[in-house]
């Protein structure tokens, strides 16, 4: 069975313009995610999927560069984006990435993709993020390439097509979440929609990154807990701050 990581990534980002070429350590935060995707075990290959707007040039240069697999399809109509590589690549299965999480964990999705594997036909997509309970930015989705096909032929509203995953669970398809035992999710973001996120990736990377060797959640968590003031570099977008504001 061939598994294959495929990063949705392009430039134009309502919340923060070109974020997926931001630099931290000295390189763009993709190829932070494509270098972590790298050490993923389970993973046969790792695919950015980008748009074919000329914005997104720049994406497909450093993929050029760098030797990854690169696909490029509408930039509007994720789902079919989404599909299209799949089958570009003849994958079996596809986990979907996207490259607002430069902090991926690849044993955590080393981990979710041993799940899948386990239960052979039995779901159709398994999450770790409906509901979220790791921290965000350590979002994956595990999907058999004919359970995507299905979505991609019966998907028809925008958020659909736009978000790839919605479908699955609006159409009672066979969804299973794969949580952590702690909810971390309320208390650490690590995702990249705000220059304040960026702010505390940048700390992250330069504090703990080095070449050829992975850091991964734990060590964050460890990190954070010495360094609390770095947490609060974008607390303002914690979903409890944002109940609290309400």
């Amino acid at each position: 069975m061939t598994v294959g990581a495929i990063v949705q990534a392009r430039m134009a980002s309502t919340r923060l313009p070109g974020k997926v070429m931001l630099e931290a350590a000295g390189k763009p935060l993709l190829e932070h995610l494509m270098e972590r995707l790298g050490h993923a075990k389970r993973l046969d290959l790792a695919i950015v999927a980008t748009s074919t707007e000329p914005q997104d040039d720049v994406i497909a240069s450093l993929c050029e560069r760098e030797g990854y697999p690169l696909f490029r399809g509408s930039e509007k109509d994720v789902l079919d984006r989404y599909y299209q590589a799949s089958r570009h690549f003849r994958l079996e299965t596809v986990v979907r990435i996207t490259s607002d999480c430069p902090l991926i964990d690849p044993a955590l999705v080393d981990t979710m993709i041993d799940f899948y594997l386990a239960a052979p036909g039995m779901y159709d997509l398994v999450t770790n993020r409906r509901p979220l309970t790791f921290p965000d930015g350590l979002d994956a989705d595990i999907i058999p390439v004919s359970s995507l096909a299905i979505a991609w032929a019966n998907a028809t509203t925008a958020e659909q097509r736009e978000h790839t995953i919605p479908f699955f669970w609006q159409a009672g398809m066979r969804v299973y979440n794969f949580a952590s035992p702690i909810d971390l999710f309320r208390t650490q973001r690590w995702t990249l929609d705000y220059v304040e996120d960026y702010y505390l990736i940048k700390a992250i990377f330069a504090a703990l990154y080095q070449p050829g060797r992975i850091f991964g959640m734990d060590a964050i968590l460890d990190f954070l807990h010495d360094h609390p003031e770095l947490s609060k570099l974008n607390a303002a977008y914690l979903p409890s701050q944002a109940a609290l504001a309400v």
